[in-house]
């Protein structure tokens, strides 16, 4: 294991990522305490980007597990390779030797965070598709730091402690002993302020004017009642490129109603209909 007191460099934020002075205390904190941190709020919040930012500004390898409803903790620690392993005993055309399974075992996401080199950042992304039994026994292996091979009856033990970071869009409750044993941090949709400043750090050169009158009309537009998915902060970042890429664009154009390019904010064909409706309307001026 890596020593603590060789980790002392605190995340204060990454190039293109806003941090409010709340989330950098929570990630050093979990860092400290060697905790894994979860992270809620709705998509586009910016929880994924989180860890992509901790990895960058840390100088760290980032392994990201993508969570699916049907993925067993199994999958994402190692899988055996049988077919192959099959393959190369009757066409005895491989380099391998069939009598070694531990040529045909493959680390998972969890496995190759243990086994690295380096100490890594671990993503593990909309924990909340997963059942209960996966969320347990993954944090087991990930208190524990190891795991068990059976097929060749050894542990795996991580050579460094991975910086955990675990995502939920909150669409399903997470079981309390899986609560408990994480940090956890809230991540709000930005206020107009705080979009501001993360509009800025992506567009350092954009017209004031066009910055202010995209960011008022997208927060209307996420104020609209009967759409399902309202456009988070990548759409807005799409737009404005957009709008900024239209040699005929004015601010303007966005006050009187004149609103392009909805389908880069809107990718539900209902919500698009919907918008654009309400625009016609003017229900939003």
């Amino acid at each position: 294991m890596t020593n603590k007191k060789t980790e002392r460099q605190d995340f204060t934020g990454g190039q293109k990522y806003v941090l409010d002075g709340e989330l950098a205390k929570i990630v050093n904190i979990s860092r400290a305490l060697e905790m894994p941190l979860l992270l809620k709020g709705e998509p586009g919040t910016g929880k994924t980007m989180l860890a992509h930012a901790i990895a960058d500004s840390l100088q760290m390898p980032l392994i990201v597990l993508n969570v699916k409803s049907n993925m067993k903790l199994i999958e994402a620690l190692y899988q055996y390779d049988t077919l192959t392993r099959l393959n190369d005993s009757r066409f005895g055309d491989s380099t391998r030797d069939v009598s070694r399974i531990e040529d045909y075992i493959k680390m998972g996401k969890i496995g190759q965070a243990f086994t690295a080199d380096v100490r890594t950042v671990l993503l593990i992304d909309e924990i909340d598709k997963a059942d209960t039994d996966f969320q347990d026994d993954m944090l087991d292996v990930l208190d524990q730091m190891e795991f068990d091979i059976i097929e060749i009856d050894k542990t795996m033990r991580a050579r460094h402690r991975p910086v955990i970071i675990i995502t939920s869009n909150a669409k399903k409750d997470l079981s309390d002993p899986f609560l408990g044993r994480c940090n956890f941090h809230h991540i709000a949709f930005p206020d107009p302020k705080m979009m501001r400043k993360i509009i800025d750090i992506h567009f350092p050169n954009i017209d004031t004017e066009v910055m202010q009158s995209a960011i008022d009309m997208f927060y209307k537009l996420r104020d609209i009642d009967v759409v399902e998915k309202k456009p988070a902060t990548r759409e807005l970042i799409n737009w404005i490129r957009a709008l900024t890429a239209d040699p005929d664009f004015k601010p303007k154009q966005l006050a009187k109603g004149d609103i392009p390019y909805l389908g880069v904010l809107f990718k539900k064909s209902p919500d698009y209909a919907a918008a654009g409706s309400v625009v016609t309307r003017r229900k939003i001026f």
